[in-house]
């Protein structure tokens, strides 16, 4: 069962370096993309999967300890907010207007009377 242990642990170690890598890149797209559309891209996409690794990482690392429970809980109400969030992000920027012109090929709010 020692080979069992150190394999988890191994697991739990490239899913939590794989996750770091992938909230790095999230990070870095936020930094250098060039408008707010783009931006939410990097922020909700790699983010949130990058913190799901991390979060299924440290529960391999945690078995069987109470706090698995909190991890959960966590990526659970990010899976349910990032997608709100990233709508009302992306509307906002339509409706303030920062957005580059032409960008969007089909513009379904562009006949909305507000």
């Amino acid at each position: 069962m020692i080979w069992f242990d150190a394999t988890l642990r191994w697991v739990s170690y490239v899913l939590i370096v794989l996750g770091a890598a992938l909230a790095l890149t999230a990070a870095l797209g936020i930094v250098r993309f060039p408008d707010t559309l783009s931006r939410m891209h990097a922020a909700t996409k790699p983010q949130v999967v990058g913190l799901i690794l991390i979060l299924v990482g440290s529960a391999i690392e945690l078995r069987g300890h109470g706090n698995v429970w909190m991890l959960i809980l966590v990526g659970l109400f990010t899976l349910l907010t990032a997608p709100a969030i990233a709508h009302l992000i992306g509307r906002t920027a339509y409706r303030e207007q920062r957005g580059r012109d032409g960008l969007l090929l089909i513009n379904e709010l562009g006949d909305e009377d507000d």
